[in-house]
């Protein structure tokens, strides 16, 4: 049983284009600012409140990145990244580079930091099916607490495992204190604070096969 664990968001889900042209829905050329500004919220939110929801999640950090750059929000406002979020661009390598893996006996699935609503609708964009999916409704937190982790090992209890993300905070870190093999798909070209976290790193998916089989070596 040789597994493929998965961020969704920002590893195979364009997740900041996708905040940015949202946000530009209701505040017109205030997308960068707040696609920043919700960054510096979102992971706060979490900590705060690990039982809400991820669209309450979403709503809140909105909020409170509109309330810090004074961008006034109607009504209903804040529901826009939830409404949206099942439209969010896949980035274009994932479709060739996921199949690869199944084709070489890879069973795949998602630890992500979403409700289950959500990633349903997600995952009908996704050009290859998942075997499994475990979400911070199902896990009662939100990464980079191990919940995710845990509840997908005791589950499905992996022969061989290895995750891939692109957060360094989110997923990196804890897949390294699990001693989980890993793969970093560094899209914004970071600077880990612990060089020591990072096993394999990539600025995308492409050659992600070679990367997964060299990583659990």
């Amino acid at each position: 049983m040789r597994w493929v664990t998965f961020d969704c968001y920002g590893t195979l889900v364009d997740w900041r284009h996708g905040i940015l042209t949202s946000a530009e829905l209701i505040a017109p050329g205030q997308g960068a600012r707040l696609l920043e500004a919700y960054n510096r919220h979102e992971q706060a939110v979490q900590s705060e409140s690990p039982a809400l929801r991820y669209r309450l999640v979403l709503a809140e950090a909105l909020r409170r990145a509109c309330a810090e750059e004074k961008v006034e929000l109607g009504a209903d406002d804040a529901s826009v990244l939830a409404a949206t979020l099942p439209y969010w661009p896949v980035f274009p390598e994932v479709g060739a580079e996921l199949s690869a893996l199944r084709a070489a006996g890879w069973r795949l699935a998602l630890l992500t930091n979403c409700d289950r609503d959500l990633v349903a609708e997600t995952r009908r964009r996704l050009p290859v099916p998942f075997d499994a999916v475990v979400t911070a409704e199902d896990a009662g937190a939100y990464k980079p607490a191990p919940a995710h982790f845990e509840l997908f090992r005791d589950s499905y209890e992996p022969e061989v495992w290895v995750h891939v993300a692109q957060s360094y905070v989110h997923d990196q870190v804890p897949a390294h204190r699990l001693g989980l093999p890993r793969v970093w798909i560094n899209r914004l070209g970071e600077r880990p604070a612990d060089a020591s976290v990072i096993q394999r790193v990539q600025p995308d998916l492409r050659g992600l096969l070679a990367a997964v089989e060299a990583a659990r070596a």
